[in-house]
């Protein structure tokens, strides 16, 4: 049982979150090459380097420059073992972030210097407060011009709600950018030339006051720095971990990730203080990572991450216990024991069948089509993970056939993209008309594109005056309910999972029904129990 938890306390499972070019992806790739598992970062945006970054998969991505799917990665650093979940930042695919927010311990916020606090990471770090996830904010892109150090602490401090506590602090900045001095291990990094491509070795100092500092970065910088510092430890609390782990204080740290600078500072603190595999709620206990009996749930599906073999994987948080290859799990919702001959671990853009896998780590297993987002897997005991909801989508469209020649290849494209939560499908009672429903207008691109590269399936797309899909809620039995379905039958709807959808053409439609019918419950999400997420997404 010794080696058990000691393998627990190896594990850090995170998330980076940030809005999109903040450079969220480039952090990913900097963080896999300091652990050695990749040998070179690609550049998601440069044209001139073809090679696309480990994290982004998908062909529409590469040309994009964007990450529309959350990507599982893995390496090995300082006998530890670290998951990073890379989530999209654009707005468009915010669903896959928030589902995967449910599988981390820790997060990393990352912000652009230049551009402050953006829109997308204000509603990414409320969900991760509200949670009372641990959170580190890096400061990115310090080789170019940006915003006042100090006036972008309190940015965060107002905008986010944060209480932040600076672990890193940068000598100068854009063209004047010199180095990191690092507080956490109390030494100075700096740029070796001009160019800035090349990084020095740290430079240790027990007092940032030692007069050789001055003969290192030049006085005017060194006074600098010190007044700066200065002002820190008069302004900002001392770290305090228990602080961090409990979601109160935020330790921020600064760098540039395409230059590699402040990003081995980052992940030196990072495994020092981060949590390992923390507790999870069920709907009838909390259980521990420590426990012996194997808990999981799926937070996430991807169908063909190789084209070539068409697969289609269920990635798995394992929350307690060991899980293991061809044993019989069961799967909480459908009853019944499934075993996985080939599960997957993933490091970089490499998959490996393990063996045995532990809590905190993430696992691909191949899916016939059995599961769904949000499914819990057990050893035997029957509970169910909570809070990975549906919400109401944004845009609504039909979708047409283009080619009736591939009627099944489009079925069974929609189906599977389903599945991943790329987007909502809603069917009509009146003529079973299909609508897709999204959180962004992007994702119907994506939709598009995966349909006819990966299915051999083409479709078009009309327009539908929808304003929300409200998941109905109520006694079926009841004469109230019964004309509230005779009334509504136009615009009633069943979701993948058959369950009944309000489809309502105006917020005024939505306010009348509940007003009309005050015993049929409408909900904006399909979890009906997480109205904190609901207040949320409004």
């Amino acid at each position: 049982m010794t080696g058990f938890i000691q393998e627990i306390e190896k594990r850090k499972t995170f998330g980076v979150i940030s809005h999109p070019d903040a450079g969220k992806t480039t952090l990913t790739e900097k963080l896999l090459l300091f652990g050695g598992a990749i040998q070179e970062a690609g550049a998601v945006k440069s044209n001139k380097i073809k090679k696309g970054a480990a994290s982004d998969f998908m062909e529409i991505e590469r040309q994009r420059g964007i990450s529309v799917a959350t990507s599982v990665l893995a390496f090995h650093y300082k006998d530890y073992k670290i998951n990073i979940l890379d989530t999209p930042g654009h707005k468009d695919f915010a669903e896959d972030t928030f589902r995967t927010l449910t599988a981390v311990d820790s997060v990393i916020v990352v912000i652009d210097v230049a551009k402050g606090v953006e829109e997308q990471t204000e509603k990414l770090v409320a969900v991760c407060r509200m949670r009372n996830i641990p959170m580190i904010v890096f400061i990115n892109k310090l080789d170019r011009e940006g915003k006042d150090v100090f006036d972008l602490l309190d940015e965060i401090e107002q905008k986010l709600g944060l209480s932040v506590v600076p672990l890193s602090f940068p000598i100068g900045m854009g063209a004047d950018f010199q180095g990191i001095y690092n507080i956490w291990e109390n030494n100075i990094r700096l740029f070796l030339e001009e160019k800035k491509q090349k990084i020095g070795e740290s430079i240790t100092f027990e007092d940032i006051r030692d007069s050789s500092l001055d003969g290192i970065i030049g006085g005017k910088a060194a006074r600098t720095l010190r007044e700066e510092w200065e002002l820190v430890e008069s302004v900002y609390p001392k770290f305090d971990r228990e602080e961090y782990l409990r979601g109160k204080k935020q330790p921020v740290f600064f760098g540039s990730a395409l230059n590699n600078f402040g990003v081995r500072e980052l992940l030196n603190a990072f495994v020092d203080i981060a949590p390992s595999p923390q507790p999870k709620v069920s709907d009838v206990r909390i259980v521990y990572p420590t426990e012996e009996k194997f808990s999981g749930f799926v937070f996430k599906i991807h169908a063909n991450m190789d084209p070539k073999h068409r697969d289609r994987l269920a990635f798995v948080k394992i929350v307690s216990g060991l899980f293991k290859r061809n044993e019989n799990y069961l799967l909480v919702r459908e009853g019944k024991k499934i075993k996985f001959s080939a599960p997957n671990a993933f490091f970089a853009n490499k998959k490996e069948v393990v063996e045995v896998s532990y809590p905190g780590d993430i696992v691909g297993v191949h899916d016939a089509g059995n599961f769904r987002i949000g499914d819990t897997l057990t050893s035997g005991e029957i509970l169910n993970f909570k809070g990975i909801p549906s919400f109401s989508p944004e845009h609504f469209r039909y979708i047409n056939n283009s080619d009736p020649l591939k009627a099944k290849q489009l079925a069974k494209g929609i189906d599977q993209l389903m599945d991943e939560g790329v987007a909502q499908l809603f069917t009509l009672e009146m003529n079973n008309r299909k609508i897709i429903g999204t959180v962004g207008a992007l994702q119907y691109e994506v939709i598009q594109y995966r349909l006819e590269h990966e299915y051999g399936a083409r479709c078009t797309y009309e327009p539908v005056a929808i304003y929300k899909a409200c998941w109905v809620d109520g006694d079926e039995k009841s004469d109230e309910y019964k004309e509230f379905c005779r009334l509504k039958q136009r615009f009633l709807a069943r979701d993948k999972y058959n369950q009944l959808v309000f489809l309502a053409d105006s917020a005024f439609t939505v306010q009348m029904s509940k007003e009309k019918f005050p015993n049929v419950k409408l909900h904006t999400i399909s979890e009906f129990s997480n109205a904190s997420e609901q207040i949320l997404m409004k």
